[in-house]
């Protein structure tokens, strides 16, 4: 079969997927040059299925193997992943990766993240921080994953190993995702007892230090610095619009799909912490700045708003929206700066404009205004009303 479009003959027992596997690629925002390499390759594996005999259902890791060498052999360089994915997708081939016999330390962890994602809510890149200290922690338990003879002191002593050389604010990173696992494993039984209480309280105050906030002319040196003629300079707008005028956080923005966008009500639905919803009014800069990205961005298959800007078209990512910011800090000759830091810089905006700690708390989206009443340390003002004065005599 020839496909006219692409000029590249595929035959075999794998022609009758060819046009499929073009169209699929082209969904995912491959250009054209892009297809025609990639069907070449889709080709080869078909001719050498052909000659073997090999019906694709028959594939084994052994025949990957064997092709594999066999297209290095011949000189070609151009990897098989982008035809043998897509054929696993299609069912034309069962999976061809070895796989590890799982044991009850993978299957537990398992459990773990799905728990952090089902019932907590939790983004993908803290369930996987999480996964991480608890894999840590439950290295050596594979054989039996006996955890009703986990102890206090070995709780305390993993936190001082693994906390060493880190600053307070990292090692309560730990000292957190310890608990966490520490309330799973109570909860579903396997321990006798909670031993959250053994996770010792890191020194250091939370509220120590001031929100890392910056100035209202860095934030528009950051939106000058994206050239809004191009696709790419439209959607980094679009992000730093969202991060500064709506406080989201990085992993919200990655989030927001094409249905989160009302824009007869003129708002947009927010995905946030623990499975929260939250409908926010969309201001008409932010509006104007979304649709025009959208206007251009490519139609493909995937819902999220935001898309990397290489094939395959994918959702940006919480690691991509950090990307993005840091770029656009380097372009606007500022130091590098995060997502959470516009977020920092609306609250601290809202409160020298006169507004309470608890519009603050509401915009923020805050569970609580104790979380808010970091940033009243900003405003001595109001600092100042707060302090007793003192008497100058002794209680």
């Amino acid at each position: 079969m020839l496909l006219d479009e692409y000029g590249v003959p595929v035959s075999g027992p794998l022609e009758r997927w060819a046009q499929e596997f073009a169209s699929a690629l082209g969904s995912r925002g491959y250009v054209e040059a892009s297809i025609r390499r990639a069907l070449f390759v889709f080709a080869f594996v078909s001719h050498w299925l052909g000659a073997r005999r090999l019906r694709p259902g028959n594939v084994t890791v052994e025949h990957v193997e064997r092709l594999r060498r066999a297209r290095r052999g011949d000189g070609y360089r151009r990897s098989l992943s982008k035809g043998l994915e897509f054929l696993r997708e299609a069912g034309a081939i069962p999976g061809v990766r070895p796989t590890r016999k799982l044991t009850a330390l993978d299957r537990l962890l398992d459990r773990y993240r799905g728990y952090l994602r089902d019932e907590r809510g939790l983004s993908d890149g803290v369930v996987g921080w999480y996964g991480t200290v608890a894999a840590r922690l439950l290295k050596g338990w594979e054989r039996n994953a006996d955890f009703r003879r986990l102890s206090a002191d070995q709780v305390r002593e993993f936190l001082r190993t693994e906390a060493h050389g880190f600053s307070s604010r990292q090692a309560g990173y730990i000292a957190t995702a310890l608990r966490s696992l520490l309330r799973f494993l109570h909860a579903k039984g396997l321990t006798l007892g909670s031993l959250v209480g053994a996770v010792p309280s890191i020194s250091g105050w939370r509220g120590g230090s001031l929100p890392q906030a910056v100035n209202s002319g860095a934030v528009r040196k950051l939106l000058r610095s994206c050239d809004r003629r191009t696709l790419i300079g439209r959607r980094d707008h679009a992000i730093m619009l969202l991060l500064a005028r709506l406080g989201l956080r990085a992993g919200e923005v990655a989030r927001l799909e094409l249905a989160a966008l009302d824009w007869r009500a003129g708002e947009v639905v927010v995905h946030g912490k623990g499975k929260s919803l939250a409908r926010l009014p969309l201001p008409h800069d932010v509006g104007q700045a979304l649709s025009a990205y959208l206007t251009r961005r490519p139609r493909v298959d995937s819902r999220p708003v935001f898309l990397r800007s290489r094939a395959p078209l994918r959702s940006l990512g919480q690691t991509g929206i950090t990307h993005v910011v840091a770029e656009a800090s380097k372009r606007a000759g500022l130091a590098r700066l995060s997502p959470h830091q516009l977020r920092h810089t609306l609250a601290v905006e809202m409160l020298r404009r006169g507004a309470t700690l608890t519009q603050i708390a509401q915009v923020l989206r805050h569970r609580t205004v104790t979380t808010t009443a970091l940033y009243a340390k900003v405003d001595r003002t109001a600092l100042r009303k707060l302090a007793q004065p003192w008497s100058g005599g002794v209680a």
